[in-house]
């Protein structure tokens, strides 16, 4: 990420162009804001363009680490940007729990009918959500929720990808720019294993801890007691080292795992998908 040029494209500037005028043809919006790359920056724009009239709505949720919820918190707070919060409880989703393949559907569906009913309490016209064009490529049940309810997808439109996000951000001193990619805890489950609170808390937990040890891009699967660990194969050396092994057995013996275990593959996002 680090080799991303600050010269922006011509192509990607009549993107953000286009990016601007949408958002200004809505007026007003509520954005799904979950602090990541892409709602960042869709923030980011909406509040340049919209000014007070865009607001960010995020999910306080146990799907999501508290650190990602206190890091939108910050961002907006820094920005000037008003955020309302909400408790998710997806868990209590019909369904949800059980992790059928549309569980993404299930979970977005609800959530943006939870935002749909902010922003009418508030006034603002419309939702928007921060999908872009490269969200088309993978397994992705929570965009038919996105067109069923409705919901804005500025980003997608304008056509930008997740590189021209970033590089953009970048120029904008986002410090997102760079962020690796995450996606909500309950993705680490495969299909048809049932999700739990306490679960949630022993890949949280063990997430956590792969960041503190210096990983930057990384995954913890569950597959009832044995976590499959991801992390990209430049690390395979890293994680090998006795000192890193014999601290990952031993911390996620004590979040709830029976095993410890290194996907030969590494990191790659969807992996869950694959047997789909």
């Amino acid at each position: 990420m680090t080799d991303i040029n600050l010269q922006i494209p011509p192509e990607t500037e009549k993107k953000m162009e286009f990016l601007k005028q949408a958002l200004k043809n809505l007026g007003s919006a509520a954005i799904a804001f979950s602090g990541g790359v892409d709602s960042t920056f869709l923030l980011k724009m909406a509040h340049e363009v919209l000014g007070g009239h865009a607001a960010a709505v995020t999910a306080e949720s146990g799907s999501f680490p508290k650190r990602e919820l206190e890091e939108t918190e910050a961002f907006c707070k820094k920005e000037g940007i008003r955020q309302i919060i909400f408790e998710s409880r997806e868990l209590e989703i019909p369904g949800f729990a059980q992790n059928p393949p549309n569980r993404c559907y299930l979970c977005k569906k609800a959530f943006l009918q939870k935002i749909k009913e902010i922003a009418k309490e508030n006034g603002i016209s419309f939702v928007a959500e921060g999908s872009n064009v490269d969200d088309e490529e993978d397994y992705r049940p929570g965009m038919q929720a996105v067109a069923e309810l409705g919901i804005q997808s500025p980003l997608r439109e304008a056509g930008l990808t997740k590189r021209e996000i970033r590089l953009l951000s970048k120029k904008m001193g986002l410090d997102t720019w760079d962020k690796p990619s995450f996606a909500c805890l309950s993705s680490r489950f495969p299909y048809g294993e049932v999700i739990t609170k306490e679960r949630l808390a022993m890949v949280e937990r063990g997430e956590q801890l792969l960041q503190e040890l210096g990983f930057l891009q990384y995954r913890v699967r569950i597959h009832g007691r044995m976590a499959r660990i991801e992390v990209l194969p430049e690390d395979f050396p890293r994680l090998l080292q006795e000192e890193t092994r014999n601290q990952i057995t031993e911390k996620f013996r004590e979040y709830g795992f029976a095993y410890a275990a290194m996907d030969l593959k590494g990191y790659r996002t969807g992996s869950m998908n694959e047997v789909l």
